[in-house]
């Protein structure tokens, strides 16, 4: 590890924390005493078979996901069940789904400024400005006056990610953003994720993608079973898994 690296881990600020978090679905047991820290500008990437948990872990971090026991905080703030307090903390919390989840009758600017406007309470002359920025950033300020059903997958889902940005989250979260899109659009969101990874977003990423984990990650957190298995930097992980869960899954996964 760098020095730099070091030194932000000493002064290392936990913004996310799950503590002894457990959920059931029906007999199913989903979350099985999770216990997880995410420090301020860390990006942690959730890995592992189908049906381990991972999406379940990140909806319940804003509570899309109810979770039975435990406790989470979100710098420092324990998690409220419902009311204002939630919602105020939710748009602390940005998130990313599979599903682009843009509103139709609304153009790409006002899905990004709807948020600040509504909730933030921002000028709108100033989410217009902000949110211009946003998309240019992302790659897609040209199309700025476009409904969602004009853009392309990739470009939608970089809409979303800019509209999570418009909030100011402190934390983004990460629900397999690629897996509903065409391989060729793929690259194209992952690149705007490594771009924020590196401008020190703290992000929690659920994933398929593992040159994505490895260039972006500074946890790896790989989950089976509804249990956090074993957590490493991505160099560690990917060379030198420690339980045989792992190395099952990237045999079977590395060899395609």
């Amino acid at each position: 590890m760098s020095t730099a690296a070091e030194a932000s881990r000493a002064t290392a600020r936990p913004l996310v924390v799950m503590d002894k978090v457990n959920k059931h679905y029906g007999s199913l047991h989903v979350l099985q005493d999770i216990d997880l820290t995410i420090n301020a500008g860390e990006v942690v990437i959730l890995i592992g078979p189908s049906g381990s948990g991972k999406s379940t872990l990140c909806r319940t971090i804003n509570r899309l996901e109810t979770f039975e026991s435990g406790a989470i905080t979100i710098d420092g703030k324990a998690l409220p069940e419902e009311g204002k307090e939630l919602a105020r903390l939710r748009s602390d919390v940005g998130m990313v789904f599979q599903s682009f989840n843009l509103f139709a009758h609304k153009t790409i600017l006002e899905n990004v400024t709807l948020g600040p406007i509504k909730v933030r309470g921002t000028k709108k002359a100033d989410a217009d400005k902000r949110a211009r920025e946003l998309l240019e950033r992302v790659g897609v300020a040209h199309q700025a006056d476009k409904y969602p059903a004009q853009l392309s997958g990739g470009q939608q889902q970089r809409v979303a990610i800019a509209r999570s940005l418009a909030m100011e989250p402190k934390v983004m979260l990460f629900d397999e953003p690629t897996s509903a899109l065409d391989p060729e659009m793929i690259n194209e969101v992952l690149d705007v994720m490594v771009e924020l990874a590196k401008s020190g977003m703290t992000m929690i990423v659920v994933t398929h993608e593992m040159g994505f984990a490895r260039k972006a990650a500074d946890r790896v957190v790989f989950m089976a079973d509804g249990q956090i298995v074993e957590q490493a930097t991505p160099e560690e992980f990917f060379t030198n898994p420690q339980s045989n869960r792992a190395k099952d899954f990237l045999s079977k996964i590395l060899t395609h």
